[in-house]
């Protein structure tokens, strides 16, 4: 929790090409109000102005987003920078006017006057690694293109239903490389009726696809087609000539992505340790041995709970990730009831959720406490999350010690059943 005084706060309202700026003392004086463009000038002189009120250290800064060209320009010139989740501001704003009045001016001077009266609300932004801001950017590179990649499929798949359904009786979500050659070599009903079984095996063989042979394919490809007009086979067949380069481009750069996210991580894990750090073993390597963690949820772990990491603080990563449950109690509730987090960081949730699924299929200790808690009536998505609170108990004890997981390792009593 944040004690520190100050002797000046300032409120940013940020934006995308001006920002306001609020600056008030402690007695909630209003010392100065401005307006910034987004620019490097403007940005580096509102810096300046800051800077002659003394030591940047004992000037604390509010803001809404933890990350960005002004949150850096302060943090670098010594600024003692904070992030509020906008909900909060909300509910901050409702201090100030029970209207729901709502301008720039007064979001500036709320975010200035909450950090006064509230400190220990907000988040301390701390600087990360070079190599961490770069993993973030690749991590939700590769999300955008995962939705990009599902919306092109999706969009395929509509098309293929219009007069060539028989496609997706040998892949259903039509995502793989191989279904998207084999449609370029038979577009249509028509072709498949043409077409040899040599050239349908060439492309089974070049993309190593063993689970059906090129008689059976084509048995499926030359079922009795939809009775269509020409107009909507050229129609169709158009609109997938433009989806499949469209389809591989994606296919490429997310495989780029992944290649240049896993030699990060190597790169992180080879890395000495810090000064003074008594661990023997990086993040990302104790990360990695745990069962049911690939790349992807690694990468994501590192990048979206980073401070949560490096302070081993196991109530923030519970709540950023979305396992810790919230209590509801009333009047007439006493006990009160547990109900499932809503507010948590999505990268971070899906990524928890994923992790306990393989984990439960892969190793038995985690498949012994999933199937326990099914017994007791859990839903299977309650379920995954009891068994990700484990895992992440279970993940900062191993990095305060500097440990690598051993599924062999003695546990202590009651320790799964405690995270139920």
């Amino acid at each position: 929790m944040e004690t520190e005084e100050f002797r000046y706060y300032v409120g940013i309202d940020w934006a995308t090409e001006e920002h306001q700026v609020c600056l008030i003392d402690p007695r909630r004086n209003v010392l100065e109000e401005r307006k910034v463009k987004h620019s490097g000038t403007a940005i580096t002189e509102l810096a300046d102005i800051l800077a002659k009120l003394g030591d940047p250290a004992s000037t604390a800064v509010s803001i809404e987003t933890p990350r960005g060209a002004v949150v850096e320009m302060l943090m670098e010139r010594g600024f003692a920078v904070f992030h509020i989740n906008p909900k909060q501001l909300d509910r901050f704003r409702d201090r100030h006017t029970i209207a729901g009045a709502k301008d720039d001016r007064r979001d500036a001077f709320v975010l200035a006057d909450s950090l006064r009266t509230d400190t220990h609300l907000f988040r301390r932004v701390r600087a990360d690694e070079h190599d961490i801001v770069v993993l973030r950017e690749l991590v939700r590179a590769d999300d955008d293109l995962a939705k990009e990649h599902n919306g092109l499929t999706n969009r395929l798949r509509e098309q293929l239903l219009r007069f060539f359904p028989q496609v997706m009786e040998v892949c259903p979500s039509v995502d793989e490389p191989w279904v998207w050659e084999l449609l370029t070599l038979v577009p249509t009903p028509a072709a498949a009726a043409k077409v040899t079984s040599k050239r349908i095996a060439a492309v089974l063989t070049a993309h190593r696809i063993r689970r059906v042979d090129a008689t059976t394919l084509l048995t499926v490809l030359r079922q009795p087609p939809l009775l269509v007009t020409e107009g909507a086979t050229r129609a169709a067949v158009a609109h997938i000539e433009l989806l499949l380069p469209r389809l591989r481009l994606v296919a490429t750069q997310r495989k780029g992505v992944e290649r240049s996210v896993k030699a990060l991580l190597a790169a992180l894990a080879e890395k000495e340790p810090p000064a003074g750090q008594e661990s023997e073993h990086r993040d990302v390597t104790v990360l990695l041995s745990l069962p049911g963690v690939g790349w992807k949820v690694a990468a994501t772990m590192l990048v979206e709970a980073s401070q949560a990491l490096v302070t081993r603080d196991y109530p923030a990563l519970r709540s950023l990730t979305g396992v810790a449950p919230v209590n509801k109690q009333t009047g007439k509730n006493k006990r009160g009831r547990a109900e499932m987090r809503r507010a948590a960081n999505n990268r971070l949730r899906n990524a928890v959720y994923h992790w306990s699924r393989v984990a439960s299929q892969t190793d038995e200790g985690t498949r012994a406490q999933y199937r326990a808690l099914r017994a007791k009536g859990h839903s299977h998505g309650r379920a995954l999350r009891s068994v990700g609170d484990r895992n992440l108990r279970l993940l900062v004890a191993m990095l305060r010690t500097g440990s690598l997981y051993d599924p062999n390792r003695p546990r202590k009593a009651g320790h799964d059943a405690a995270a139920a």
